[in-house]
């Protein structure tokens, strides 16, 4: 019954995640949701921004502290080992949820393109979304959002090894695509009002602290000389190098 528990918790996990994912893109873009960021009605300015930190505070939280070893090895004495990633799914896609939800527009429009400009914006956006989603499943996206593991538990299989150092496709390119597909998301807007903005801006930020010094940090003592060499021959976030001092 436990194997079989654990194998619909991680399901509706990934279930959850799918959708929320699906909702986030019209949420940002502007495509038809129920609702999205431009939505509800505008609130002060001051209490709008300190609501819409405050959910971005969330979602940064769980993302720095959840995502780290030391978090792990306490999660694991919690619950079984083979849920951990589902859990840290789970808990991802509630912390986005609650940012769309309580999410307060500021509709004063920083940029507005039209004809072309707007195509071409949108057409970007989607790049952004395709490299977003291929990066996060060219590794091991069934592992990566805990469902490879719940299956393995589910069918009494020992725990896989841990994956060796692998840089396939987009990541020849870039340390981390999937985060280049996030930028590319926040920022290629047709129209940008302060929301998306502060969105973009607030998320950027976090992007750039969060890489560099937790994620970065990590592989360094997960994969050791290997991820060192990479650094100094791949961009971390844009695909171009810098020159040589």
């Amino acid at each position: 019954m436990a194997r079989f528990l654990a194998l619909v918790y991680g399901g509706v996990a990934y279930l959850m995640f799918g959708l929320t994912w699906v909702y986030f893109i019209g949420f940002l873009g502007g495509f038809p949701v129920p609702k999205d960021i431009t939505a509800g009605t505008p609130s002060p300015v001051p209490y709008a921004v300190a609501i819409d930190l405050a959910c971005l505070a969330v979602f940064f939280a769980h993302h720095s502290v959840m995502a780290r070893a030391r978090a792990k090895r306490v999660l694991a004495r919690l619950i079984p080992p083979a849920i951990e990633r589902s859990t840290y799914v789970l808990v991802a896609t509630l912390a986005l949820i609650l940012v769309m939800a309580l999410w307060r527009p500021l509709p004063q429009i920083a940029w507005h393109a039209e004809g072309a400009a707007g195509v071409a914006l949108t057409v970007v956006f989607w790049a952004g979304v395709l490299v977003a989603l291929a990066a996060a499943h060219l590794l091991d996206g069934l592992e990566l959002f805990g469902v490879r593991q719940v299956l393995g538990y589910a069918r009494r299989r020992a725990p896989a090894p841990p994956t060796g150092f692998r840089t396939p496709a987009l990541y020849r390119f870039v340390r981390h695509p999937m985060m280049t597909g996030m930028l590319v998301m926040f920022w290629a807007a047709p129209t940008m009002d302060a929301g998306r903005l502060l969105l973009a801006v607030a998320m950027t930020a976090y992007i750039l602290v969060a890489v560099k010094y937790l994620e970065e940090r990590d592989l360094r003592r997960t994969f050791g000389a290997d991820y060192e060499r990479y650094q100094r021959a791949v961009p971390m976030l844009l695909p171009v190098r810098s020159p040589k001092c």
